[in-house]
């Protein structure tokens, strides 16, 4: 089983009401593109041969943003929880040996981490494998709740857990991965006596280690690569973790960058080894920046060309 046989199930149909917008928050846009696309361009770059993903809060919207991505819409008309929102794609993966489960507000998840979540899976012969990662504030995630040999028991939500359950530090990352014919067949076993009265997905953690199932954490650090955005506050956290990897990976590749947390460099934009960019720099769209390049500081640059040794002064702003 690798994930060229698996299909991803990306949640993308809540309404994200911590946001405080009337817009979906899967559409929020960080480092160039909304939060969504982040996620699916991860799935991608893994391999995962197939993707469903799951739309309904503003599905127009979201589907009118998805041209371009080799996806299956899979429509959830109620939203009665994430179990249910998984539910809904059995159709979608009826090719699958696999299923791969990600929430569409993880725009930090990278594509070797799920890649090498499938080769622990496959490794370890498990019929479920969840995502896990430790915080020191653990509030409003679920818990994971093991055995004293380590071994994962059940998923108990913030809301569900006893004082000693939340206590716990180790979360749910929200990223399952898990073999069909188990996941859907223990998604209808799921019911809803909890206290949002919704399918919990987390649900099925318990019903496979009941049956004697093989359930394996995929234990991740750090936990910023996982988390999920639930406020701007989160939205802006996020934007600023994408915009030091990529300044990161150019200064690597020989780009001086002065004050890297104040400069931002789409990702479709190239930069030649030694260019030297100053603080406050933005480049977006299709930039080309020679090598040797000098950008000054505050330069506003989109789809734009400057020639190897160039020099573009302070507080320039270029179009075309």
């Amino acid at each position: 089983m690798n994930s060229s046989n698996s299909t991803a199930v990306v949640l993308a149909a809540g309404k994200g009401t911590r946001m405080k917008s009337g817009k979906a928050k899967v559409l929020h846009e960080l480092f160039f593109k909304p939060m969504l696309h982040h996620v699916l361009d991860a799935v991608a770059a893994a391999g995962i041969a197939q993707t469903a993903v799951i739309v309904g809060h503003q599905r127009e919207d979201v589907l009118a943003t998805l041209h371009g991505y080799a996806i299956t819409p899979v429509i959830q008309t109620e939203q009665l929880g994430t179990g249910h929102a998984a539910l809904c794609a059995e159709t979608a993966c009826v090719a699958a040996a696999s299923v791969m489960i990600l929430c569409g507000d993880t725009p930090l998840i990278r594509p070797e981490t799920l890649q090498a979540m499938f080769r622990q899976h496959q490794e370890k012969g498990a019929v479920l494998t969840l995502m896990t990662t430790e915080l020191e504030q653990p509030f409003g995630y679920g818990r994971i709740i093991s055995d004293a040999s380590g071994h994962v028991l059940r998923i108990v939500e913030q809301k569900d857990a006893d004082e000693a359950q939340r206590a716990v530090r180790e979360i749910n990352a929200g990223i399952y991965l898990a073999e069909k014919d188990f996941l859907f067949n223990a998604l209808q076993q799921v019911g809803t006596n909890n206290s949002q009265g919704e399918v919990y997905l987390t649900d099925i953690v318990g019903i496979a280690v009941q049956a004697g199932r093989r359930v394996e954490k995929f234990a991740h650090n750090p936990a910023i690569d996982v988390l999920g955005v639930n406020s701007r506050v989160e939205l802006a956290q996020a934007h600023a973790e994408l915009q030091l990897r990529r300044n990161r990976e150019l200064m690597l590749a020989g780009v001086t960058i002065y004050s890297p947390e104040t400069v931002l460099v789409a990702p479709e934009s190239s930069i030649g080894q030694d260019a030297v960019i100053h603080a406050g720099v933005q480049i977006s769209g299709q930039c080309q920046i020679g090598a040797g390049a000098v950008i000054g500081a505050h330069s506003v640059l989109h789809d734009c060309v400057v020639a190897a040794g160039e020099q573009v002064p302070p507080l320039t702003c270029r179009m075309g």
